[in-house]
């Protein structure tokens, strides 16, 4: 459902309440986290007044009272929650009525906020689950469940912090929604314009510059919004439109949009609040999965990279005119405040390894106080206004979800469910880890195309990574196995959203851009493998095998980029494709003998191209 834009009364009304979610956010991130119950009440009370006032549950006029009234419901809730919360745990097991009926009316807001944002998919899981909870009983073979009362199901989802008021919802009650706020400040504040001609007068005059200005953009954007919509529909609104004038077919412009967006939740050192989230569910130091994310996200990159050059070589792409792109110095000390707010986070999260909330909320002023001191002359203050309002409505979604998720979570909890789908899934491998990794994969590409990357990735981290720990996998290889297949749903068809945002900038067919969107960012889909059986692809063992992982899987994606576009300094015929691709999985493949012969197919690639000058016709392309 779209949103509504607020008018008159209403909007007088949702700015201070949106005012008031950013700065409590604020506020706790700076000077510390209310209790767990009172912090997550006080910020999904705040969240669904908001979800209610902006999402009417119809354009009909005459609904509208609906939406006023989950509005007040939500704000009851919240209250009730705020006056009892230091009685709410002492009752668990003997809930009074109207622990009852709040606990119903906070269910029932909860899965009508994720429907009207998400839609039904993850609406319908969160009911499915309710669903088993109470009916489990009658559920046959190894799901059946013993009886369940209305009294314990409420006391473990409403009454106790291991269901709705868990650390799915505690997670993006806290550092998630500082991070949105970092997001929406550097957006207010210029980034995403600033980031854009800084990588035009970076790559603009070269060939394909269009499009490795937008992978590059997408990126940088990606991994602070942890939302491959938002970067499409925000940052491809520059780059599509100058990547089809240079040359490119509108559906591979989208494509190479949706996937330069989409690798921004893999880029550390935030990963779209990946890296905490993982931090939360698993107890792994925050700087090790960071640190682990480098070589994969260096390898996704590179390959995009490599491709929209390679593309452009094909196609005989030049450049942007000098006299277009922004000149580089002008453009580099128009970001002095941008760069102050970044230096500041990685420093703080990296080498002074504070908390993720204090991180972004430092980050944050440092921000705001590098604005105010570069550029007092002509900054103007309602940035301020701008940058709070659009970071609590940035939080909306991701904040329904986790709820939502919560509830997920708390029926496996309750009912034994997550061991039992461990031991079914082990089952249907057959121990095998590989079986085991196609069925994961499958789950976590089917959950994610209609769920946030967080959201899929809590609900599944609970629900398959314990397999694939049981088959063998440390921790940290199991739950960046499952965050990554996460992460690239959206540019997965049939459902590949992020490249359906593209489409709609690019005017052109959805379902073409989203198979050239997978085309594009097929890596993607190898990377979790590579790390599966190589772990020092994740930084994990010694110096000289974490080096070879690098060199050789860098050297494997520029091949994958060649055999995809068919094109490296002359066009391929379809034997050159082939050993390129060839060459491409020995080498992504860890492994010594698997390195010595991708060496050996590079070497034979490269015999052909440059012994055989003549240029080929081409067999096929990505833009055919």
């Amino acid at each position: 459902m779209s949103r509504e834009a607020p008018k008159g009364i209403l909007k007088s009304v949702v700015l201070p309440i949106a005012l008031i979610l950013s700065i409590f956010q604020l506020y706790t991130g700076g000077f510390g986290v209310l209790t767990p119950m009172l912090q997550r009440g006080v910020h999904i009370t705040l969240v669904l007044i908001l979800v209610f006032l902006l999402y009417p549950i119809s354009r009909s006029p005459k609904l509208r009272w609906l939406d006023f009234l989950a509005a007040i419901l939500a704000l009851a809730n919240g209250i009730y929650i705020y006056s009892t919360y230091k009685d709410l745990l002492f009752r668990v097991g003997a809930p009074n009525v109207m622990d009852q009926i709040f606990a119903a009316v906070t269910v029932i807001l909860m899965l009508e906020a994720t429907r009207r944002l998400t839609g039904w998919i993850l609406t319908g899981i969160g009911a499915i689950f309710l669903v088993y909870a109470f009916f489990g009983e009658y559920f046959p073979g190894i799901f059946q469940t013993s009886h369940m009362s209305y009294n314990r199901i409420i006391s473990l989802l409403y009454l106790s912090t291991d269901g709705i008021w868990g650390e799915t919802l505690g997670v993006a009650a806290s550092f998630v929604a500082l991070f949105i706020l970092f997001g929406a400040f550097l957006e207010a504040t210029g980034a995403g314009k600033i980031f854009i001609d800084l990588a035009f007068s970076i790559g603009g005059r070269f060939r394909g510059g269009p499009a490795k200005v937008a992978i590059l953009g997408s990126g940088l954007m990606g991994t602070v919004s942890g939302s491959p919509v938002a970067n499409v529909t925000t940052v491809g609104t520059f780059t599509i439109p100058l990547m089809k004038r240079v040359g490119y077919q509108p559906w591979v412009a989208a494509g190479i949009e949706a996937v330069g967006s989409t690798g921004g939740s893999i880029m550390p050192p935030v990963m779209g609040a990946g890296a905490f989230v993982m931090a939360q569910m698993t107890g792994i130091p925050y700087n090790e999965i960071v640190i682990a994310a480098i070589i994969p996200a260096i390898l996704y990159y590179v390959s995009l990279f490599f491709f929209v050059d390679f593309e452009a070589g094909r196609l005989k792409m030049s450049g942007l005119p000098k006299s277009e792109l922004p000149p580089f110095k002008k453009t580099l000390f128009q970001g002095l405040h941008l760069y102050v707010g970044l230096i500041t986070l990685i420093y703080l999260l990296v080498f002074a390894q504070v908390s993720p909330m204090k991180a972004a909320f430092w980050s944050i002023v440092a921000l705001v106080v590098a604005t105010l001191i570069f550029y007092r002359k002509s900054v103007k203050w309602d940035f301020l206004i701008k940058a709070l309002e659009s970071g609590a409505k940035g939080m909306l979604m991701v904040s329904v979800a986790c709820a939502t998720a919560g509830v997920v979570v708390g029926v496996i909890n309750l009912t034994g469910l997550g061991v039992t789908l461990t031991s079914l899934i082990v089952n249907v491998g057959q121990s095998s880890l590989f079986l085991t990794l196609i069925i994961t994969m499958i789950c976590c590409l089917v959950m994610g195309m209609g769920l946030p990357p967080t959201a899929s990735y809590i609900v599944l981290g609970v629900l398959t990574a314990p397999a694939l720990i049981k088959l063998g996998l440390p921790p940290l290889v199991a739950h960046m196995f499952v965050f990554y297949f996460t992460c690239f749903a959206p540019i997965t068809p049939p459902v590949a959203l992020a490249a359906y945002a593209g489409a709609g900038i690019a005017g052109c067919d959805p379902t073409k851009t989203g198979f050239t969107a997978a085309r594009i960012g097929f890596v993607a889909f190898l990377i979790p493998y590579m790390f599966v059986y190589g772990p020092a692809m994740l930084a994990q063992g010694n110096i000289t095998d974490i080096l070879v992982s690098l060199i050789a899987g860098v050297i494997g994606v520029v091949l994958l980029a060649a055999c995809l576009t068919g094109w490296v300094v002359r066009n391929l015929n379809l034997f050159e494709r082939l050993v390129s691709l060839a060459g491409a999985l020995l080498l992504i493949k860890p492994g010594l003998v698997s390195d010595l012969l991708g060496l050996v197919a590079l070497i034979i690639l490269g015999l052909l191209v440059f012994l055989r000058k003549e240029k080929l016709p081409s067999r096929s392309s990505v833009a055919g």
